[in-house]
């Protein structure tokens, strides 16, 4: 499992609709401590004994809720093993203590996600070079965000260098990645407030530039089904 800001109830929903129990994970794997990645995790974890990955600085800012679970340390670079996969950590831009998205394999088929990140650098790009699937932050509108009612300073903190990704800058990536592998792409992460479905997969196609991929945007409330990366 990557992340985990549900409580337990509506994380134990959300796994039986997919045929899993939390008896079934290998681990939970956190990219940041922000509350709608991490608020969920300890309790999960000290509940069914499932072991967690995080980056040192991650640990730093949530070790208050640490006692009693087995912990493992990952940073930018160090690939691991889950079982079957292997997972490459990868640092991006945002305002976290060491925030980390990943790349992850099972020899056959790879899936990159890119979630919280303010802005595109070239180390996150060669991450998800070549990738079967991708998983991409697509947070918001910028002409919404400035028209909405938040708070300037969050306005601010959303749209900066170490913020979240708009449509735009989501579909700046997808053109200079490698994406002579990619068969399936899912928009995701999108504000409520501030970002439509239909703005983010407009964005994500224009991106895609011509390249035929399958392309869905996921839905914060239900989620989606399992998607099958295998080689045909």
């Amino acid at each position: 499992m990557l992340d985990c800001g549900f409580g337990l109830r509506e994380t134990e929903r959300r796994l039986i609709r997919l045929g899993m129990t939390p008896g079934d994970l290998s681990g939970i794997v956190v990219t940041h401590e922000h509350q709608d990645h991490v608020g969920g995790v300890f309790t999960l974890a000290r509940r069914h004994r499932i072991p967690v990955w995080l980056s040192y600085g991650t640990y730093r800012a949530v070790r208050h809720k640490c006692e009693g679970v087995e912990l493992h340390f990952c940073r930018d670079g160090d690939r691991f093993s889950i079982g079957d996969l292997c997972l490459s950590p990868y640092t991006v831009p945002h305002d976290a203590r060491e925030p980390l998205q990943y790349v992850a394999t099972d020899g056959n088929s790879t899936l990159g996600v890119l979630t919280d990140a303010g802005q595109s650098t070239p180390h996150l790009v060669r991450a998800l070079d070549r990738c079967d699937g991708i998983f991409l932050e697509c947070n918001h509108d910028k002409a919404m965000l400035v028209d909405s009612s938040y708070p300037y300073s969050l306005k601010k903190r959303i749209g900066g260098d170490y913020g979240h990704l708009s449509n735009e800058t989501a579909s700046g990536i997808l053109r200079e990645i490698d994406k002579s592998h990619l068969k399936r792409l899912v928009g995701g992460h999108l504000s409520l407030q501030n970002n439509t479905p239909a703005l983010a997969l407009a964005a994500l196609m224009r991106g895609l530039d011509g390249h035929r991929a399958e392309v869905t945007v996921a839905c914060q409330q239900d989620g989606f089904d399992w998607i099958d990366l295998s080689p045909v």
